[in-house]
Order: structure tokens, then C-alpha cells, then sequence
């Protein structure tokens, strides 16, 4: 199957999907789809509510693309690769419907990033999570704000460091990542209809107000992300990680 960004909309209720054949990993080019859906499907006044899930049923998300990664040969290129996250967070962010997150499986570096924007998580046990940027010579830059803004300065810190660790989805549930963690998909699908439904019963204003108020004080994040973005691109064309990366060739 090839890479897409798709949605659709049902009694309020708007589902996004992403997908790329290699573990839902994401090229710039289906980042960039997926800010613009996410913008475009909140200013749709049919629209309530936001689900936002990926294809497959193994890997939420493997994080950006390894083979960009690879490609990149100067500092802009770098900053333009790094800021596809960047985009798709700010996205989330600025949405005025809240966005529950269907975290399938598995979730890695700029995945975890996506899974911590989301308004309202929810996750199956199978649900680990890893930042594994530094085992590269980066770091999780762009994506550290909306973990931190999540689950606190410590576990942002513990993950990070730890960058060969996958912490299960228990933990990031204690964490605050996850809200609630299933034994199934089906399970999973389940609550998160029903979820969904019932905050389309709920005023659409209030429920609006609400999102303003949880994301206060990140008025900032245009110009934060797109520092980070710049950081990751410079660090990767440092030696360490054109060597490292040498191995994955």
C-alpha cells in the first residue's frame, strides 16, 4: 500500500488516517498533508469532534522518516525535514475541536510528539513508547515541548535520555500520557467511538473555550518549534551523526 493522509466525517465525528507502508514513518510530504487536514477538518462547522489514527496494526507511528533523514546535506534542508512535526503539532494545537488520539501500537521519537498533542489519548496495551533521537546525535528538539506539556519536565527527561528503552503503555498512562490503555484494539475502537459521541453532546463553544484554556501559555510555539527544528538540522550534519547514520545506509 502506498503512504496517504485520508478522513471522513460522520454525525459530527471526524476521523483523520495516516499510513506509510514502512511502520506509518512520515515522509515531509504526508506531514505536510496532515497539518493541512487537521486545520482544514477543524474549520469545518460540521465537524465536532477529531479522532486522529493511523493504519495498521502494529505501529502508531515510527516517527520521521529515516531515508529524509539520510538526504539531508545542509542546515535549511535540515530545518524544513525537522519542522514537518513541528507543523503537524502547531496543527493540533491551534484546532479549535478537541482531538482524541487512537494510539494503536508502538509509538517512536516525532510519534510520541503526535500522540502527547492530542487533547484526550487513549491507547492499547501494546502502546510503547520510545524517544530514540540521541541514539542518533539529536535529539527530540520539536517534539519535547508537547511530551513535556503532557507528562512533566522528569519523564520527558527520562525517555529522552534513555533513547534505547521502550517504557510500556502502563507507564505512560501513570505519566499522564495515555488517559485510559485497552487490552484490545476492538477494545480500543470501542471507547473511543463512544467517547467521541459523547462529547458531541456537549456545547461546541464551551468545549472550544475549554481547548483555549488547556493550551495556554504556548502562544509561543510558532517561533519555539521552529527553533528546535533549526537546532536538529544543524546537529545533523554534525560528525557523530553523519557516522552514525552511515550504519543505516
Amino acid at each position: 500500500m502506498e503512504a496517504y493522509v485520508k478522513h471522513n466525517i460522520q454525525e459530527g465525528i471526524a476521523t483523520i488516517e495516516f499510513f506509510h507502508p514502512e511502520q506509518n514513518s512520515l515522509p515531509g510530504a504526508i506531514l505536510a498533508q496532515l497539518a493541512n487536514t487537521i486545520t482544514e477538518v477543524g474549520n469545518n462547522e460540521e465537524v465536532k469532534v477529531i479522532i486522529l489514527q493511523s493504519g495498521g496494526d502494529r505501529t502508531f507511528c515510527a516517527g520521521a522518516s529515516f531515508k529524509e533523514l539520510i538526504a539531508i546535506d545542509d542546515a535549511a534542508t535540515g530545518k524544513v525535514f525537522f519542522s514537518g512535526f513541528a507543523n503537524v503539532i502547531n496543527a493540533m494545537r491551534k484546532c479549535p475541536k478537541f482531538i482524541i488520539g487512537r494510539i494503536q501500537g508502538k509509538t517512536v521519537g516525532g510519534g510520541v510528539g503526535i500522540a502527547a498533542a492530542t487533547d484526550y489519548c487513549m491507547a492499547t496495551q501494546f502502546a510503547a513508547i520510545k524517544l530514540s533521537e540521541l541514539n542518533v546525535g539529536i535529539g527530540p528538539f520539536v517534539v519535547s515541548p508537547a511530551i513535556e506539556r503532557k507528562m512533566g519536565v522528569s519523564a520527558t527527561s527520562q525517555i529522552a535520555i534513555d533513547a534505547n528503552s521502550f517504557y510500556d503503555a502502563k507507564w505512560a498512562k501513570e505519566k499522564g500520557l495515555f488517559a485510559n490503555v485497552y487490552e484490545s484494539i476492538e477494545a480500543l475502537d470501542e471507547a473511543v467511538l463512544a467517547f467521541a459521541k459523547h462529547l458531541c453532546t456537549y456545547n461546541p463553544e464551551a468545549m472550544l473555550e475549554m481547548k483555549k484554556i488547556f493550551w495556554r501559555g504556548t502562544e509561543d510555539w510558532d517561533n519555539l518549534l521552529a527553533e528546535r527544528a533549526a537546532i536538529s538540522g544543524r546537529l545533523v550534519l554534525s560528525e557523530f551523526t553523519k557516522e552514525t547514520l552511515k550504519k543505516f545506509k
